[in-house]
């Protein structure tokens, strides 16, 4: 009977080993954790945005961004490995992948595996600087950036503009009205630049969203230099008119200026900028001239205005005022002047009935007063400050671009 109970209890024993089964281990998660910036499915990405991939508690065994055709976009390692950047701009309206692999503190390997997209502008403006790498301009030479299209986001635009002056030299952006296709914004100095001046424009355009769907099409640089001074005195009454380099009067012209009995024929009084020349030059003014073959032709406005050479006038210079608006010299005068004149000069003209405005062409910077002209900067504060300067197609003097006599 006792032996019976012993062999009972054994089996309960038995029995109670066998218990609930807990199945199958989990899987371990891996320690490496991948982030994406931007981060993965992203639209809409600034071409110019930080891109990069990070791994934490681990690194970065093998990894590439890559475009549709498969091209890779450069970009550098951190030290650790722990973290990948993108070094170069990117392409718009276009989706970029991620591939590779990262190694966790585990030494399992997790993939690299994402994707965004840039964004798709409706349109990208080109801009061009007036002024190139190297130049050397004179002292009243504005900076000009001319947009292909109108800018909405003038502000935006501005911010990424920088204008470097060696040594300093206080300044302005000002946006004037429309021209030549598009916005345009300049700069200018409170006074003539001084000679010698070193000046950097940058303009970091590219991925900038200048507004209702238009984007920068490239960045822009510039590095020029700033000669020279020299200033050309005009006063109409006097009949004659100076060259002053550095101080010094250099030349001292018997000239002509605008006969004046009529509004396009007025040689505006103001300060005009030298622009281009020409030692061989055809002017029209219909109905008053056509393609008159002028030499040693200086321009000084965009509304026809030159310093040129007109031996028709030849008796008239030193006594009076007979031109369409020009200034006339004779041959000689003029050919001497010619090789000294330098984009960016300033041509100061006084004694006449009507300024040099808007309606003259496209560089009457220096006509607006500087508090003035700051207000017409994107950036000046109160938008009802900014000073209105509507551009009005070349009328006076000369009637017609491209000259008068």
């Amino acid at each position: 009977m006792r032996a019976a109970l012993v062999a009972s209890a054994a089996v309960v024993a038995a029995c109670s080993t066998s218990g609930k089964s807990s199945g199958p281990a989990a899987p371990a998660v891996p320690a490496a954790k991948v982030t994406f910036t931007p981060g993965n499915g992203t639209g809409d990405v600034s071409p110019t945005a930080q891109v990069s991939v990070s791994v934490a508690d681990g690194r970065i065994d093998q990894v590439a961004l890559s475009n549709p055709n498969g091209k890779q976009v450069t970009g550098t390692f951190d030290p650790a490995r722990s973290k990948f950047t993108v070094n170069e701009a990117l392409g718009y309206g276009v989706t970029y992948t991620w591939s590779g692999t990262a190694i966790g503190t585990d030494n399992k390997p997790v993939p690299i595996d994402g994707k965004f997209t840039t964004v798709k502008p409706k349109a990208t403006s080109p801009a061009t600087i007036n002024i190139g790498d190297g130049q050397e301009v004179g002292i009243a030479a504005p900076i000009i950036l001319q947009f292909k299209g109108h800018i909405d986001d003038k502000a935006a635009v501005e911010k990424a503009l920088t204008v470097t002056v060696t040594p300093a030299a206080e300044g302005s952006w000002a946006w004037l009205p429309d021209a030549n296709g598009g916005s345009r914004a300049h700069w200018r100095p409170k006074e003539y630049w001084a000679p010698g001046t070193a000046v950097h424009v940058g303009a970091k355009l590219y991925g900038l969203d200048m507004g209702s769907g238009l984007f920068g099409d490239s960045d822009l640089t510039s590095d020029f230099k700033i000669g020279r001074s020299q200033i050309v005195k005009g006063h109409a009454p006097s009949h004659r008119v100076q060259v002053v380099r550095d101080g010094d009067t250099v030349f001292d012209f018997a000239c002509s200026y605008g006969e004046g009995n009529e509004d396009r024929n007025v040689t505006r009084t103001g300060i005009h900028v030298v622009t281009e020349k020409y030692e061989d030059f055809t002017m029209s003014n219909p109905p008053f001239y056509t393609n008159a073959r002028e030499h040693w032709a200086v321009r000084i406005s965009n509304n026809g205005e030159f310093i040129h050479a007109n031996p028709e006038s030849l008796n008239a210079q030193g006594s009076s005022n007979v031109t369409n608006g020009c200034i006339n010299l004779s041959p000689t005068d003029a050919q001497a002047y010619f090789p000294t004149a330098l984009y960016g000069d300033p041509v100061e003209v006084t004694g006449t009935r009507i300024q040099l405005s808007a309606a003259d062409g496209d560089i009457y910077d220096w006509t607006i007063d500087y508090d003035d002209w700051k207000a017409m900067s994107a950036l000046a504060g109160d938008p009802k400050s900014v000073v209105s300067a509507t551009a009005v197609p070349p009328q006076a003097p000369g009637g017609q671009a491209p000259g008068a006599r």
